[in-house]
Formats: structure tokens, C-alpha cells, sequence
């Protein structure tokens, strides 16, 4: 009964020696970060300037889309009006012609939202590159094992984002031609 006791004291006066000497424990020392790099990439100006030109295709796509679902819903009402009076054979057809323009009206949409996502990645692309480079060189500099993207966590405290030093240093013109190798993956 001693020995064990004795030795049930031993390890755990040893445990705490143990964790710290361990590298698992070294690494979980290093410094971490994260930064929501959506959010840097609309605060950047050039973030902004492609946000305004999105908002400008946008707006104007969805002016057509607009007009052709206010005629779609105008031939609606015409045909609901008409009912009484067309023959089933002209009642049908006009059903089939507004539907028939409903679904173009319809892949319109799909197809502008996918030109749009298009080139929103066309836009922000390059803007994020350059992010990435000044993330990784924040790392170096300030010594960070990581940085994360700020939506991949469940959480992480306030004083570890460092989102806003980013765009401070893009927005500087201190953001680099591109990523070092590896996409930012900067091993030692």
C-alpha cells in the first residue's frame, strides 16, 4: 500500500515535468492567429473597388430580371382575366407560352448569378493572393506557427485576430506580388 502511494505521489509530481519537456507541448506553445479573410477582402480598397463593380453588374442584371417577371406576372393576370372567355385550346396555349417564358426568365437568373459568382472569383482572386502573402509574412515576422481563417474555428479570443493588421498592410501597399510557395504553408 506505501509503495504505491509513494509511487502515485512520484508521477504526479513527474507529470507536469513530463508535458513540458514533450514536443507536443513545444508546439502548442507557438503563437496562433486568425483572420477572417472574407471580411479583409472587402475592407481592402481594392476589395471595395471590386464590390462596387459587382454591385453595378448586379444592379443592372436585376433590373432586366425585375422587368421580365413584372411582364411574366402582367400576362399572368391577363390570362386569369381570360379565362372565362378563351377556348380551352387558346387558354392552353397562352399557359404553355407564359410558362415557357417563365423558365427562360428563370435560367436567365441561374445564368446571371453564375457570370456573377464568375466574376466575383475573377475580382477578389488576385485580392486574395495578395492576402495570403502578407498573412505569411506577418507569420514570419511575428513568429506565428499558424494562422487560421476566422470561420474554420468555433472560437478563438478576440486578441488573437489579426484581420485588421492584415488590411492595414495591403491597403499600405505593402501586400507583395504573390504567396510564397506552398500557398502560405511557410515550414521551417
Amino acid at each position: 500500500m506505501h509503495l504505491r502511494r509513494t509511487l502515485a505521489l512520484a508521477l504526479t509530481a513527474a507529470l507536469p515535468l513530463l508535458a513540458a519537456l514533450s514536443p507536443a507541448r513545444a508546439r502548442a506553445e507557438g503563437k496562433i492567429g486568425v483572420v477572417d479573410i472574407q471580411q479583409a477582402v472587402m475592407q481592402t480598397e481594392d476589395g471595395h473597388r471590386a464590390q462596387t463593380t459587382l454591385k453595378k453588374d448586379f444592379d443592372k442584371r436585376q433590373k432586366e430580371i425585375t422587368a421580365l417577371q413584372e411582364e411574366l406576372q402582367k400576362a399572368r393576370e391577363d390570362i386569369e382575366r381570360q379565362q372565362r372567355i378563351l377556348s380551352r385550346e387558346a387558354l392552353n396555349r397562352r399557359m404553355e407560352d407564359w410558362q415557357r417564358r417563365m423558365l427562360d426568365v428563370q435560367q436567365r437568373y441561374i445564368k446571371h448569378n453564375e457570370e456573377l459568382q464568375k466574376k466575383q472569383a475573377e475580382l477578389t482572386g488576385p485580392i486574395i493572393k495578395k492576402l495570403i502573402s502578407v498573412i505569411a509574412r506577418i507569420a514570419k515576422k511575428n513568429g506565428y506557427e499558424i494562422i487560421i481563417d476566422r470561420p474554420a474555428t468555433a472560437y478563438a479570443r478576440p486578441d488573437l485576430d489579426l484581420t485588421e493588421q492584415v488590411v492595414q498592410m495591403y491597403n499600405s501597399g505593402d501586400a507583395g506580388d504573390a504567396p510564397p510557395e506552398g500557398g502560405g504553408d511557410d515550414k521551417k
